[in-house]
């Protein structure tokens, strides 16, 4: 009796991954409490840091919530962090999570004329690299105005839409029919090399546009959350927002997209693949019957959505409300206008949201036990004690390194905080500040692409039910960045050393931009005790 119950047990435990990686996580929560009373706190910290990425390194075997989160509770239960430091991390990004919630969900409601949109630039565009750099203009450019999530989720649901098109024909269903794109077992095998060769083609698309939301991010003051927490900090409004990262961000953003040509014509790392002709003429098939069924309120659905879409960018663009208020206003006017007013059809939209939402609350709690164990903390202090003519460089790298493990956004704000503290002490002056804004902005933007946890866009494409069907996973992701990583990280850095502090004083001595007083720093209050 007590055999079978261990034997359901162990079963039940983290359902259908494999057995040796419920051994593992098993072995990690024993030893984490060991680690911590013997070798201190703060060496737990780091292997904790280690652990929660390994849980995302798998998230194919087992979705991480559900093995981070155990990590992250006894985190709390030996005292790595606190609870009320887990909440004052939420607190801080309140906006991201509404952001997910909400947004994602809006998105769902205009899959419709996305994937109307989209299926012509599909089919109208019939150069791959051509294709591949319109993906990763065009989300550069989205991102620059809108947020990296926003346009990652819209990327999502067109490749999602894609995918389920031709997976269905594959498994020999009409369009009509309902089909669980999941399933490969249906398919048939005069289909299994073309669904092969459609799933690297989508990879490829989806790596350009989550490396085009870098690129384009990194350039404006509302592009990435950290972007608009250094402008406020530094009290730069946008347009010196972006004078100022120029000398960076636009070389950077040259190279990119030079990168994305070569990949493509190269074939190397992952790319190139070209979409099957069978795809193309099923696409073109859709596409034509699609049009033919389509009725008049169809018709003033994708009208309407149009409108919508039209909202978003004007609202996100003009900061109208917060940005998850906003996609709470596109699923409110979506639906309302849409005749979508039934409670499970609703739901629908938040399945994908919703699980991420709660990760990414389980991430905060990592990075709460980075904060209270103050791991990142020798770095800052070895940069800090470089020399004036190095620091810049030293920032770019620190912030690239750390944020490509943690979540840039409280690696920027721990950076932006202490060069602060040492202008409010003299160590330096207010122009050297400045400069050491930029490259810390920079640096948690840039090299962070090396890893999926190091952006949120990324992260959020791994764990999306997409990544599986595409069988994009962490190692893969890693690999198709890996050139992307090392050309923008090094022009990044060489722009940094040799470029960042000539062209800003011919900024100022031509008054595109102002010199600040130390006095127009914004310091924040200490937070309040929870």
């Amino acid at each position: 009796m007590y055999a079978q119950f261990g034997r359901a047990f162990g079963q039940n435990f983290l359902g259908q991954a494999p057995a040796w990686y419920k051994y593992t996580i098993v072995v990690f929560l024993l030893i984490n409490p060991l680690v911590a009373w013997t070798l201190g706190e703060a060496t737990a910290g780091w292997l904790l840091l280690a652990e929660f990425i390994f849980t995302l390194a798998m998230a194919l075997k087992c979705y991480p919530l559900q093995p981070g989160g155990l990590l992250a509770i006894e985190a709390l239960l030996i005292g790595l962090t606190t609870p009320d430091t887990v909440l004052h991390k939420v607190e801080g990004n309140l906006e991201v999570l509404l952001l997910l919630i909400f947004m994602v969900a809006g998105i769902f409601f205009l899959k419709d004329l996305l994937l109307y949109t989209f299926t012509r630039i599909l089919l109208g565009v019939k150069s791959k690299i051509r294709l591949s750099l319109l993906f990763a203009l065009a989300a550069a450019f989205l991102s620059a105005f809108l947020d990296a999530l926003t346009v990652t989720a819209v990327v999502i649901a067109v490749c999602t839409g894609f995918f389920g098109i031709y997976h269905k024909v594959a498994s020999g269903k009409t369009f009509q029919q309902k089909h669980d794109h999941g399933d490969d077992t249906t398919v048939e095998d005069l289909h299994r090399e073309d669904l092969r060769r459609f799933r690297a083609f989508l990879r490829s698309l989806l790596m350009h546009a989550a490396v085009g939301t870098a690129l384009g991010g990194v350039c404006t003051l509302v592009g990435e959350p950290q972007n608009l927490l250094i402008a406020t900090k530094a009290q730069w409004e946008f347009g010196e927002f972006f004078l100022r990262m120029a000398p960076v961000s636009l070389p950077v953003l040259a190279m990119g997209l030079l990168t994305c040509l070569f990949l493509e014509w190269s074939g190397s790392f992952g790319y190139g693949e070209e979409i099957p002709e069978k795809v193309e003429g099923i696409m073109r098939q859709y596409a034509r019957e699609q049009d033919d069924r389509r009725t008049t309120r169809d018709k003033v659905n994708l009208v309407v959505q149009g409108f919508i879409a039209l909202w978003l960018v004007v609202g996100l663009a003009t900061h109208a409300a917060s940005v998850g208020l906003v996609g709470l206003s596109v699923i409110i006017l979506a639906t309302a206008f849409c005749g979508i007013i039934e409670e499970h059809r609703l739901g629908q939209a938040f399945e994908e949201a919703l699980p991420f939402a709660a990760l990414l609350t389980v991430f905060f709690a990592v990075v709460a036990v980075i904060a209270d164990q103050q791991l990142f903390t020798p770095v800052i202090d070895y940069v800090l004690s470089l020399d004036r003519s190095v620091q810049g460089s030293a920032f770019y790298m620190a912030n690239g390194v750390l944020s490509a493990v943690s979540d840039n956004v409280f690696v920027a704000s721990v950076y932006v905080d202490e060069v602060a503290k040492a202008l409010v002490n003299g160590e330096i002056d207010r122009d050297t500040f400045d400069l050491l804004a930029v490259a810390i902005n920079t640096g948690t933007n840039i090299p962070s692409v090396a890893t999926p946890n190091g952006q949120a866009a990324f992260l959020f494409l791994l764990t999306s039910a997409l990544a599986p069907l595409v069988r994009l996973s962490y190692g893969r992701m890693v690999i198709m960045a890996l050139p992307y990583t090392i050309v923008m990280t090094l022009t990044g850095l060489i722009m940094t050393a040799t470029i960042l502090e000539p062209a800003t004083d011919y900024m100022y001595e031509h008054g595109w931009i102002t010199h600040h007083e130390p006095s127009d720093l914004k310091m924040d209050a200490e937070p309040a005790a929870h």
